[in-house]
This record gives C-alpha cells, sequence and structure tokens, in this order.
C-alpha cells in the first residue's frame, strides 16, 4: 500500500496530495525497477484506455480512447513518456478526455519524478514494426486511428451495475 502520510487516524493516511501520490508510485515502482535490475522489460498496451482505474469494473467510465498500439523497452521512462506524448498525439476528439484526466491528477510528475530519480531516460525512437521497423513520430504513430466503440453488451452491464448503485445509495438515504 502507498502511503504518504504517518497518522494514526486512518482518514488522514490515505489524505494525500496528488503530487505527493505521484511520487510514492514512482518510489514503489523505482524498488521494484532497482530490484529486477536490467532483467526487465516494460509493455505497455494502449487499447481500450479508459480515464477510470481499472479497478472500478462496470463501474468505469466507458473507454473513449482509440486503440493506438503496443510499446515496449528496456527503459520505463522513455516508454511512458512515449505513451503520454501519443495521447497528446491524438485528435482533440479523441485525446481530450485522457489529457484533462492525466492533467488533473498530475500525471506528468510521475514522469519528471522519474527523471529526478534517475529512472531512465526521456527520449525514444518509435518504430513502426509493421513497416521494416521505419522511425515514425507520434502523430505518424497516431494518424488513422479508429475512435473506440463501446460494445453494446458491455454498455448494458456498465448501465446495470450504474443503476444498481444509485439505487443502494438511494436506499441509504
Amino acid at each position: 500500500m502507498i502511503h504518504a502520510r504517518n497518522s494514526e487516524d486512518p482518514e488522514l493516511a490515505w489524505s494525500v496530495d496528488m503530487e505527493e501520490l505521484m511520487e510514492r508510485m514512482t518510489e514503489s515502482t523505482k524498488a521494484t525497477v532497482d530490484y529486477f535490475g536490467r532483467r526487465t522489460c516494460f509493455v505497455n498496451v494502449m487499447r481500450n484506455i479508459s480515464v477510470s482505474c481499472d479497478c472500478e469494473g462496470c463501474l468505469a467510465e466507458p473507454v473513449v480512447t482509440p486503440d493506438i498500439g503496443i510499446l515496449a523497452s528496456n527503459d520505463i521512462l522513455a516508454v511512458d513518456q512515449a505513451c503520454v506524448d501519443l495521447i497528446y498525439a491524438l485528435s482533440d476528439e479523441d485525446g481530450a478526455a485522457m489529457r484533462e484526466r492525466i492533467e488533473s491528477r498530475h500525471g506528468h510528475r510521475q514522469l519528471s519524478y522519474m527523471d529526478e530519480l534517475g529512472m531512465g531516460n526521456r527520449k525514444y525512437i518509435l518504430l513502426d514494426v509493421d513497416k521494416d521497423d521505419l522511425r515514425i513520430r507520434p502523430a505518424d504513430a497516431v494518424e488513422g486511428v479508429v475512435p473506440f466503440v463501446e460494445d453494446p453488451k458491455v454498455a448494458e452491464r456498465r448501465m446495470k451495475a450504474l443503476a444498481a448503485q444509485a439505487a443502494a445509495e438511494a436506499a441509504k438515504e
């Protein structure tokens, strides 16, 4: 568990400002990366991206970001920086929700803190493996991505879960 404050009061133990939370998550990641050292490869799958946490399940916000692709590197900072750059290379319509979430949750702090801790390099080269490892820019990588369309069955499950949650909250009142 990631805490940022020492407190006997459990409510205060979790009252963390966003910058500090990003730093604690980065430090936790650094401990893992340091333990495994060079025997690590980082694979980021940029598919079915929602602004919500995966832990929210059916209650999560719907997926709004197009499927972009798969990125891999031996450098955690480079691959994460590339993913963020790809989000920012999306059109306003396709990338607005994710950009807002990254900025409102201080997501850039993870990248800057990884840099400060010497966890990698922000520079990277994107290679399109479908085109004989052609070097591409983030704008090239997201060119022609197709907007995500939610599966009707998934949408129905999400709506039922939201209705059940609203009914449960109403019953408490």
